[in-house]
């Protein structure tokens, strides 16, 4: 059965005078083109959970899209930051989420302690933060601010998928699905492909072969 998240960590925090608590999350981390898109959720001070928030993989698109909307007006303050395609290229993909972290971060910045989803992050920008794995999960802030991430990354892909028809990323938001790879050999590739992922580099390399022969 799918774990909801609670308040355990955030009423901890709270209780040590550590009142200013962001949930931070991201999306896109392993697709194959786009942006990487990570969100932060300020909480009120004892805040009371908001019904069917959890993990936004766990929820089907209309309910991300509702929720969006209660988790944005109750919280404090919502911060949304983004990593380019051409900076996941530049400085990996690890990295630029948590540059896309960081930028979040700083718009609802001043905050006392970020609770991050994922491994333990040797980032000092971050400022005070725990990381938590599988944060989205059991960690309620961080729960909030993953819908947040997903359902903004979901609306940009929508509007990339506009401009370059034919890959379904209006569908799949640039995930690597049966009909995105497809759709990456018979269509090339555009410039929101991630060139350092093997399923884009294939193609290039296919590509630069049929130049030399």
């Amino acid at each position: 059965m799918p774990q909801n998240p609670t308040l355990e960590i955030e009423q901890s925090l709270w209780k040590q005078g550590l009142l200013r608590i962001a949930g931070v999350d991201e999306a896109g981390l392993g697709c194959l083109a786009g942006p990487i898109v990570a969100a932060t959720v300020l909480l009120p001070v004892h805040c009371e959970m908001i019904a069917g928030v959890r993990d936004s993989k766990l929820l089907s698109a209309s309910q991300r899209e509702r929720l969006f909307d209660i988790v944005k007006s109750n919280a404090i303050a919502i911060g949304v930051g983004i990593a380019t395609v051409r900076e996941i290229e530049q400085i990996n993909v690890l990295r630029a989420s948590y540059l896309a972290m960081q930028r979040a971060l700083s718009r609802v910045a001043p905050y006392d302690h970020a609770l991050i989803d994922g491994r333990p992050i040797r980032q000092t920008a971050l400022g005070s933060h725990t990381a938590i794995i599988d944060g989205d999960a059991t960690c309620y802030a961080i729960a909030s601010a993953s819908i947040i991430a997903k359902v903004r990354r979901d609306r940009f892909m929508r509007r990339l998928a506009q401009r370059y028809p034919g890959y379904g990323w209006e569908k799949n938001a640039g995930y690597g699905t049966k009909q995105h790879l497809a759709a990456i050999q018979s269509l090339g590739i555009t410039p929101y492909h991630r060139k350092t992922y093997a399923p884009v580099q294939k193609v290039i390399q296919q590509f630069e072969l049929n130049l030399e022969a």
